[in-house]
């Protein structure tokens, strides 16, 4: 299982922390403060989305078999309620998982259960070796 933070990653900047991660599900938090707010002080859009992608790809990570990798191919995401401090819980479960494409629907909340965010992210699956570009 993949938990934590690593260090020197945009997830370390955002303060974005796994917390489980399985095939079936991924949980992550991210604390809202001035790292994430745009200049009006509320949670910056790019924020939550890059909370999404991240669970999505984590997802995809502990679900491919090994050679195999995972990355981002579309996102969306749709913002329904803004958020100052704290922090925000992502959950994200596969909607698909197939052989070269995998679909995880992310749902981002607040501490007490109101959703903040909603979003789709499509990874696609590839061999872990990438060959070099002939001469």
């Amino acid at each position: 299982m993949v938990t934590g933070t690593p260090p020197d990653t945009l997830m370390a900047t955002l303060g974005i922390g796994i917390t489980k991660a399985t095939p079936e599900r991924v949980v992550a938090t991210m604390t809202v403060d001035s790292r994430v707010h745009q200049p009006y002080g509320l949670l910056h859009g790019g924020a939550p989305v890059a909370l999404a992608e991240t669970v999505a790809s984590v997802g995809g990570v502990v679900s491919v078999d090994e050679g195999k990798r995972v990355v981002g191919r579309e996102i969306n995401a749709n913002h329904l309620r803004g958020k100052r401090d704290g922090v925000v819980t992502a959950v994200g479960t596969p909607l698909h998982k197939g052989r070269s494409t995998q679909v995880w629907g992310i749902e981002i909340r607040d501490e007490v259960g109101r959703l903040i965010c909603v979003s789709r992210c499509t990874s696609a699956v590839i061999d872990a070796v990438i060959k070099a570009a002939p001469e």
